[in-house]
């Protein structure tokens, strides 16, 4: 077994989302540790992650699709197929952090191509479609690997498909994530229009499973007393259409009387650059979502000295207590909206900015990686045969990828 691994990560975007994010600090933990990863991603617009990565990074050329969702997903799984095919076995590990990439990986088994796979679930959603529930379920049963990020999804894997997993944790990094001001902050607030308070900041975009619709109609109580807040809900690049969804909200918005740009600021999705210093012109992370992995930007709000709310269920009870956020049922307006006002009293934000950083410091990338790379060796102590590719061989003809 060789001593550095080369690690096949795929995700389906180059836009930040909670497992893309992962695939990236993951990849880079492991290039830390003398690894050699590469992320594979789906680019439906050819501009990469915006950004410069130690690692090797691919671009995978994700075309339009005029069908809907089930024709879009199938063909983001042939694209990863028609992609990863010619390389053959240059990996020691294939690693998927979605059922999309998943299910690519088990046709290129199938097909011979690869010996195994890995595949972390995040969450597992409760779809419609008959043909993205089989997806999503071959892409549980099929793995040689699983991996989850939380006791809540081991169980729910285990009672619901029978299956065994393994936990990794998420990390955060808090030399990027920090409460020091790095003089960008005056120019992003006065870009966005944040230059009154308090501002409450949500990280994820406008859909179901983020609670959106409570989180604006507690927004529109705390207006009564605290007139001139802001909601900042930033992000939001997702495969799937929330459109209904999103109606409903922007509806509720107009009846609540709160209007976009002025109360209600919704930047869209933030450049990699701008992040950090968003969370620092915050004066509190709310984040009353009802189904998470384990809500990365939680941690990430930590580190950047912001007391947080979020939902008193699991996954986030498995690493928080009411010592450190304050937690409130998701599924009531009025709690919400109570707790988003006494998280602005001083005796309590200084109380959970202290337990917060602490819980941040806690979970690292690195710590991250060795979990993956115990679980990675094995597996290929299981399966790998006593031939293996020199590990010195190029990953990639030049022509193959492009950094990100």
């Amino acid at each position: 077994m060789p001593d550095s691994l080369r690690v096949a990560l795929l995700t389906y975007s180059t836009k930040p989302r909670g497992s893309v994010i992962h695939t990236l600090e993951l990849a880079r933990a492991l290039h830390q540790l003398g690894h050699r990863p590469c992320v594979f991603a789906l680019d439906k617009d050819g501009q990469g992650f915006g950004r410069t990565l130690p690692f090797e990074v691919c671009s995978v050329p994700a075309a339009p699709c005029e069908g809907g969702i089930d024709a879009l997903i199938q063909q983001r799984i042939r694209e990863f197929v028609a992609f990863l095919a010619p390389l053959g076995d240059a990996f020691d590990i294939f690693h998927s952090q979605d059922c999309i990439g998943a299910n690519a990986l088990a046709e290129l088994r199938q097909g011979g191509q690869i010996r195994h796979f890995v595949r972390t679930i995040h969450h597992v959603e409760a779809f419609t479609s008959p043909y993205l529930q089989d997806c999503q379920d071959r892409s549980i049963l099929l793995p040689d690997c699983r991996l989850c990020v939380s006791q809540h999804w081991q169980t729910t894997l285990a009672q619901t498909y029978g299956v065994q997993s393994q936990r990794v944790f998420n990390g955060v990094d808090t030399a990027r994530f920090t409460a020091v001001p790095d003089g960008s902050e005056a120019k992003l607030a006065a870009a966005w229009g944040l230059v009154d308070g308090p501002i409450y900041l949500t990280i994820g975009g406008i859909e179901p499973r983020k609670n959106s619709i409570r989180l604006l109609q507690a927004f529109s109580q705390v207006l009564n007393t605290r007139p001139q807040a802001k909601l900042v809900i930033a992000g939001g690049a997702t495969l799937f259409d929330y459109e209904p969804y999103r109606r409903e909200f922007f509806a509720t918005a107009g009846d609540l009387g709160i209007e976009v740009g002025k109360s209600l600021c919704l930047p869209g999705v933030i450049a990699d650059r701008d992040l950090p210093a968003l969370y620092r012109l915050a004066d509190a992370f709310v984040f009353p979502s009802v189904k998470e992995g384990w809500g990365l930007v939680v941690l990430e709000a930590m580190a950047s000295g912001l007391p947080v709310v979020t939902s008193d269920q699991a996954p986030f009870t498995e690493f928080l207590t009411s010592a450190d956020a304050l937690l409130v049922n998701p599924e009531s307006v009025d709690a919400i909206a109570q707790v988003m006002l006494q998280i602005l009293s001083p005796d309590h934000r200084q109380r959970l900015v202290s337990n917060g950083q602490a819980v941040a410091r806690r979970f690292t990338w690195r710590g991250s990686a060795q979990r993956h790379l115990h679980y990675y060796r094995q597996l290929l102590s299981r399966q790998m045969p006593s031939s293996q590719t020199p590990s010195n061989q190029p990953l990639f003809t030049r022509d193959h990828h492009t950094h990100a």
